[in-house]
């Protein structure tokens, strides 16, 4: 049952009272809504004609409905601002012309943030701003607790600064709802980031790729090394995990035919939370037949350039203080001459665990107990050389050891055909020359295993199923994945990833 929290919230509780005991249902089941607010807007503005002062040659008679931004009630002559998604118009409602019952609601039991429909005619004021003269007026939903009130003022430079009301992070990503509402940025990030999608699957269907659906519930995850979710099928009598990949069922796919796939979804991973991970993420992965991680390079720099202009308009991105240009080749830059250069550590000068963290330790680095040789390599990478990744950015040749898929390099044996790549300090995406040979890739599964220890978060377990595809014949592929949220980060220049998902994940009120 509803409880009144405070005074304002009780007086309208005590509107919505009155409205029902006069009639007036607070929670109609639907709106006549003809119009969005700028299609209202669009309308007016086509038959005015250059000079407003002559008025418009035909009326433009429209229904809107929106929530209610500013009220001003006024005699028998009232105002309004309501705003929809498309934006915000001015409504002027007077007592002759909606009839006195109307009018009254308006003006005594009307409330910021409530929902009403205006039927009426689009007109401009004597001060110029676009207006509907309300023929009818009609409640929609009674906002029974006031949203947050954000405040904006002009600076001298002419920027606009908001302030007060809904700024506090953690509350505004546990009432979204109320964020959304009051901070209209926050809404062009979340069409940012639904362009920045569509844009992704223009691009690979126009590349000849297949889009497909492949499990999340999964009997053997696999694809990454990372710390499942597990569930349990009642009926199967089965545990289930939730995928931290698509990697194995999409080369499945490469098997049966389909030399160019992709997808696009969501990836689980029972892990830390940060500014830029978060347990439940969406991500794509492409496959392509026949080329290896030289084209899966040239691939992915078509795509970001691709994907930047159709969102952005450029490709020139500001993230960070910093302008990003994807409009150049990227630079590529071998994992082991980058660390080379950034922390002054040869690792392939240090072949096992022990060695490589003493001399970390001497270099003032703090490794990891117990963490793999592999590990200890990757640490050096995130802690030494990514931060410095500004510019596009292919780090390639990764160490087998954290590889498990990668086919390695023919001349190397310590290394694989596997690149990231990095942008805005960011690493935003990873990718292999895949491999093919059924029979390496069992030993690869089975040196991971004796590599890692039982307990460990970062397992990858065999997957005979995807063995038993492998023998087959799978075709010579590149792949590659790579974070949705990041680039969406990238994009819109904004250095949290819970700022682009709608309802990252947080910690329970009491913690």
């Amino acid at each position: 049952m509803w409880q009144p929290e405070n005074n304002v919230e009780k007086d309208r509780k005590e509107k919505l009272d009155r409205l029902r005991a006069n009639g007036i249902e607070a929670y109609p089941h639907t709106s006549s809504r003809t119009h969005s607010i700028a299609d209202a807007i669009a309308a007016f503005e086509a038959v005015e004609g250059p000079d407003p002062e002559h008025g418009a040659s035909e009326a433009v008679l429209v229904t809107v409905a929106g929530r209610v931004m500013s009220h001003r009630p006024q005699g028998k002559s009232s105002w309004a601002h309501i705003e929809d998604a498309t934006g915000r118009v001015q409504v002027w409602v007077k007592q002759d012309a909606v009839g006195e019952d109307a009018h009254r609601m308006f003006d005594d039991d009307l409330d910021l943030f409530d929902f009403i429909e205006v039927t009426g005619t689009m007109m401009r004021t004597r001060r110029g701003e676009v207006t509907v003269l309300a023929e009818s007026v009609r409640l929609l939903a009674k906002s029974l607790s006031p949203l947050p009130v954000v405040k904006e003022r002009k600076l001298d430079d002419g920027t606009v600064e908001r302030y007060g009301g809904f700024t506090d992070p953690e509350e505004r990503y546990r009432q979204r709802y109320a964020d959304l509402a009051v901070n209209l940025e926050v809404r062009e990030i979340f069409r940012a980031r639904a362009r920045t999608i569509r844009a992704l699957r223009d691009f690979f269907d126009g590349d000849g790729f297949l889009e497909v659906e492949t499990p999340i519930l999964q009997p053997i995850y696999g694809g990454a090394a990372a710390r499942p979710f597990t569930t349990h099928h009642n009926q199967l009598k089965q545990e289930l995990y939730l995928r931290i990949s698509f990697e194995l069922y999409l080369k499945r796919l490469l098997v049966g035919g389909i030399d160019a796939v992709y997808e696009i979804g969501r990836d689980f991973r029972n892990e830390g939370v940060d500014r830029t991970h978060n347990p439940e993420f969406t991500q794509i992965e492409f496959y392509k037949a026949y080329i290896d991680y030289h084209g899966v390079m040239a691939i992915s720099e078509r795509m970001l350039k691709f994907v930047a202009n159709a969102v952005l308009g450029t490709d020139q991105v500001v993230f960070q203080g910093s302008t990003i240009d994807l409009s150049k080749p990227w630079e590529r830059v071998t994992l082991r001459d980058a660390i080379r250069e950034m922390s002054g550590i040869d690792y392939a000068q240090y072949p096992d665990a022990e060695s490589l963290a003493r001399v970390m330790q001497e270099k003032g680095k703090r490794p990891d107990p117990g963490s793999t040789w592999g590990k200890l390599v990757d640490s050096l990478l995130g802690t030494d050389v990514q931060p410095h990744l500004i510019q596009p950015t292919f780090i390639t040749e990764y160490p087998r050891d954290i590889s498990p898929l990668a086919k390695m390099k023919p001349d190397d044996p310590m290394h694989v055909e596997r690149f990231e790549f990095f942008i805005g300090g960011m690493e935003m995406g990873n990718a292999f020359t895949e491999i093919n040979d059924p029979l390496d890739q069992e030993q690869r599964f089975l040196d991971m295993g004796r590599l890692y220890a039982a307990d460990s978060e970062e397992t990858h377990p065999v997957d005979d199923d995807y063995l038993r595809a492998m023998r087959y014949g799978m075709p010579p592929n590149g792949g590659f994945g790579m974070g949705v949220d990041r680039l969406v980060m990238l994009l819109t220049d904004t250095p949290n990833i819970r700022e682009v998902l709608l309802f990252p994940a947080l910690r329970p009120r009491d913690e």
